[in-house]
């Protein structure tokens, strides 16, 4: 059980309310298998003595889904050629209520289960009396292990536009499920929703991490909200709203997933399951708190600031840390003896706390070398290229690396002459089975077994690709992220030189991986007509370009939606940047790789991956001379 959950273990009653995109498919037909197994989930919790209580939505697009099929099995084709208008919103309710309860009905029948509809208004809720009625009846439902079914009567709301009229008591079904939980003394109220919880953003944006345990006094103003929901009236930030309602008025809430297999189960028994929302959770988590993925962002962030140092400066900071280690030497063994006294009251081997004693003094004419050897065995699995066999098999031999190669079926013959052609170089003395070529992809599941053997997969291809091979072996996985590639144009840059990177980045092979995505252009250019030009030059080309918030209002062109985007067309996003130093924080932020540009060695140690050397990378870039940093080779 998570620590954050224990209060599970005191709950009793509990209010679930199920969204418009969870008891509904995609075509607004009811999903009849996923509300059966969310029933199978309640029941279980009925017959183990959990007072349950449900909140459903769906009515309206349930009945909206039957009126037009209605609808248009009474038209004449005559009127099916005049423009069809909008169903009224109170009918479909009407009509929709009557199936879903229907439907309800019969699924907790099968179960076992009786059930009851309760239809209510916000008027009601203001009646003092009615408030009274309603727990006194909930309550003698509860008594005889029914579960009541509360809805919003839509088809008689005096209110136009329910969602948008936050003036009444409540005005959606989740406000609905946080007024009947505070209402009803409730312990716990389980929000499903068709994502995992909470996130820091939008659940599509793969930078979106999962809030487990909401702190309003964080998380307010940190979190963006995406989307409304698919089908309903509100969306996420309709189910913050009401669960920051319900916590702090008493009630526990949590926002989970009803798409995932037992989830409902797995939140009543204390799992980490979505988000929690809870009136003293910045007791248990401090704000101060630095969380994994803060420590990991800001590790990367100074390991950048380290990069911009020399290698005397780093040598002087571990120097410092040296004299700070000598100088504190009493405080840490004060420290330590405190750890090894714990561990032998704790019983801990003795084995171990010899290990974990420190010993004074300094390690003498220790030599430290760096040098390289080879992995084992390589498992590389690739798509579609056959000249990357080549390059791969090329790589492994140098490095010395047994190999076995997966590549696209689209090549297979021209993987299989390649093959043959490499493995007969290779002498006897080492033997012709250092390189192996897999023809079927049935193999691949048997070989991601193979821990024993294989010491490293390499999956080169889409994230699909990647993520497929991470989940499905043991094998360390060397994956890689989208091919998100930058040029940035300075102010002080050769246009000629620049047009020609920026044009050769772009189109000598648009679906390569490592072809322009992004361009970004000092603010400077916007003046002195180098960022028409180099805009001219990628048009006249047949490049669409797709601008960030300052290049789109300027160009007049299409906001591009994500700068995470791999385009691998004749397409790309621009920007427009004040500086290097913006670049640079651009680039960190939303790419993976730069090709280069002319501006200056700071630019060079802060960026991740860039090129260096003099030569010729790909068919176009003819002329174009790579000069930073030349490095030696070596044979």
């Amino acid at each position: 059980m998570d620590p954050t959950r224990a209060f599970t273990k005191n709950v009793k009653r509990v209010v679930f309310k199920v969204g418009t995109a969870v008891v509904t498919r995609d075509d607004g037909r009811l999903a009849v298998g996923r509300l059966g197994a969310i029933f199978e989930q309640l029941e279980k919790l009925n017959s183990r003595g959990f007072e349950v209580i449900l909140v459903t939505s769906g009515a309206v697009g349930a009945g909206r889904q039957r009126l037009k099929y209605r609808r248009l099995v009474n038209s004449s084709f005559a009127d099916l050629q005049k423009p069809q208008h909008e169903l009224c919103g109170k009918a479909c309710a009407a009509v929709g209520q009557n199936g879903l309860m229907a439907l309800y009905d019969t699924l907790f029948s099968q179960l076992d289960v009786t059930s009851s509809q309760l239809l209510v208004t916000d008027n009601d809720f203001k009646n003092a009396d009615f408030r009274v009625q309603l727990s006194q009846t909930v309550n003698s439902l509860l008594a005889l292990r029914s579960i009541p079914i509360f809805n919003e009567n839509d088809a008689i709301s005096t209110r136009r536009a329910p969602y948008e009229d936050s003036s009444g008591i409540f005005w959606d079904n989740d406000s609905l499920a946080a007024l009947l939980a505070t209402e009803l003394d409730a312990d716990l109220l389980v929000l499903l929703s068709d994502v995992e919880g909470l996130y820091t953003g939008p659940p599509t944006d793969p930078r979106s991490k999962l809030v487990h345990t909401y702190i309003k006094e964080k998380h307010e103003a940190l979190i963006t909200f995406g989307d409304k929901s698919r089908m309903g009236r509100g969306g996420m930030d309709a189910k913050v709203k009401a669960a920051v309602t319900a916590a702090y008025g008493g009630t526990p809430v949590v926002i989970a997933s009803g798409f995932a297999a037992n989830n409902i189960i797995k939140v009543l028994n204390g799992e980490r399951i979505g988000t929690l929302f809870h009136k003293d959770a910045h007791l248990w988590v401090p704000l101060t708190e630095v969380g994994a993925h803060e420590l990991a962002i800001s590790a990367r962030q100074c390991s950048r600031q380290l990069q911009t140092l020399s290698s005397e400066d780093r040598r002087k900071i571990l120097l410092d840390v040296a004299d700070a280690l000598e100088k504190n030497e009493n405080f840490i063994l004060a420290e330590n003896e405190a750890d090894v006294d714990s561990a032998r009251e704790a019983g801990y081997d003795e084995s171990l706390v010899s290990r974990l004693a420190l010993k004074p003094g300094k390690a003498n004419r220790l030599i430290l070398e760096k040098t390289s050897c080879p992995l084992g065995v390589l498992l590389i699995i690739f798509e579609s290229r056959p000249d990357a066999l080549v390059q791969i098999a090329s790589l492994a031999i140098r490095s010395g690396n047994g190999l076995l190669l997966k590549g696209g079926k689209e090549a297979k013959r021209s993987n299989a002459i390649l093959y043959k052609v490499i493995i007969s170089a290779i002498p006897d003395t080492v033997g012709k089975g250092l390189i192996g070529l897999l023809t079927s992809r049935e193999e691949i599941p048997d070989l991601l077994k193979l821990d024993d053997v294989i010491d490293l997969v390499i999956p080169r291809g889409s994230n699909k690709l990647v993520s497929q091979i991470k989940n499905s072996t043991k094998i360390p996985v060397l994956g890689h992220s989208d091919g998100i590639c930058h040029v940035y144009v300075d102010k002080m840059a050769n246009m000629e030189k620049a047009k020609q990177i920026v044009r050769d980045a772009k189109l000598d092979y648009p679906a390569a991986c490592n072809a322009m995505e992004t361009l970004l252009v000092h603010q400077d250019l916007t003046t002195n007509g180098g960022l028409r030009d180099l805009v001219s030059e990628l048009e006249n080309e047949g490049v669409t370009l797709h601008g960030g918030p300052r290049a789109s209002s300027l160009l007049n062109i299409l906001e591009a939606k994500t700068f995470h985007h791999e385009y691998s067309t004749r397409a790309c996003a621009i920007e427009i940047v004040d500086d290097v130093n913006a670049a640079i924080d651009h680039i960190h932020k939303h790419g993976r790789h730069v090709e280069d540009s002319e501006v200056a060695e700071h630019f060079l140690r802060i960026v991740d991956r860039i090129l260096r050397g003099n030569g010729q990378i790909v068919d176009g870039d003819n002329g174009v001379n790579y000069t930073h940093n030349n490095l030696a080779l070596h044979s």
